[in-house]
């Protein structure tokens, strides 16, 4: 019996000085990967560096390259030089403040968070108030650089001229935006131009114009005849000519647009019609991935936030309800 017991605990102090044997020689192998990486860090090689200067985000170019405040005079500028412009919509604080950051040229306080933010079918409930407090201010005051423009919603410039240059001053003096959009041709010239000669900026809106949908019935694209694409080119003339920032079309065909743009002396932004306008417009939240049950073909997306943000709340969920959140370092 003693026999056994001794080899047993011979055989446990052997197979105790192996393992600190083992435990060495991979803390010295460990040692020497850490110093090469080092080495390696420290003392790239040609190939190396060549490999992270052409993996570099070509974003951070955009981040830096010009951190002026974007204005309607530069919207010209921008395509005297040709160059492009990038819009995208924000309806928060946290979100216009990351837009901003990323570079975007400007950002609009859409009526679309008619859809978004609060779920209607249409863009027809938004109203002016909603547009300067619920939403307008919030943007503006997270936006450093970027051109801040806002829509004038449903029913704020339609009854008369009178009637739009006045919500058009209270929503500029109450939010503090940068410009305006509007929607329509020529049948709202003399109401965009006093809200030009107010000393407001303009962005024009044609093609598929979402506060109309009740009189379009539809949200295919439009201006595919010849009748309504030669009104929308001779309206797009018009706005220009009056002094409009900027030209919205949207949802037309793309060898239209591609002519108005050369048409017209101020810039196009095009949501919907190709690539020869001077810039374009999406909604946040499609090009995010963050509303995915609208899938038209111009919405390009660039990353899966719906699916990250269910994931992300699923294991909150999770640790809250097994008690694994929070945990001591959590904790005061």
């Amino acid at each position: 019996m003693y026999l056994t017991a001794h080899k047993v605990c011979s055989a446990a102090k052997n197979l105790h000085r192996a393992e600190a044997h083992a435990a060495a020689a991979i803390l010295n192998l460990n040692q020497r990967l850490a110093a090469a990486q080092t080495r390696n860090l420290n003392q790239p090689h040609a190939a190396q560096l060549a490999e992270q200067e052409e993996n570099k985000p070509c974003m951070a170019g955009y981040l830096v390259s010009d951190e002026r405040k974007v204005t309607s005079h530069r919207f010209f500028e921008t395509k005297e030089r040709g160059k492009k412009i990038s819009m995208l919509t924000a309806y928060d604080y946290t979100t216009a403040s990351l837009l901003d950051k990323a570079g975007v040229d400007s950002i609009l306080i859409g009526d679309s968070a008619s859809n978004v933010m609060v779920g209607n079918k249409t863009t027809l409930p938004m109203t002016v108030e909603q547009m300067i407090y619920q939403i307008g201010r919030a943007v503006v005051n997270a936006v450093k650089r970027a051109l801040v423009v806002c829509d004038m919603p449903f029913g704020s410039y339609q009854t008369g001229v009178e009637h739009g240059v006045e919500n058009a001053i209270r929503i500029m003096k109450e939010s503090g935006c940068d410009a305006l959009k509007i929607e329509g041709g020529v049948e709202i010239l003399e109401t965009v131009k006093r809200i030009l000669d107010s000393g407001i900026p303009v962005i024009a809106h044609l093609g598929l114009t979402p506060q109309s949908i009740n009189k379009f019935g539809t949200y295919a694209v439009r201006a595919k005849d010849k009748a309504e694409a030669d009104k929308l080119m001779s309206d797009a003339i018009a706005m220009s000519e009056i002094g409009c920032c900027g030209i919205t079309l949207e949802k037309i065909p793309a060898a239209l647009a591609r002519e108005v743009t050369k048409a017209v002396k101020c810039p196009t932004i095009g949501i919907g019609a190709g690539n020869g306008c001077d810039g374009q417009v999406l909604v946040y939240a499609d090009m995010l991935g963050l509303t995915q049950d609208f899938s038209p073909r111009f919405i390009r997306r660039y990353a899966d936030l719906k699916n990250i943000i269910i994931d992300a709340v699923g294991q909150y969920v999770g640790d809250v309800k097994t008690g694994n959140f929070p945990n001591e370092q959590e904790s005061y």
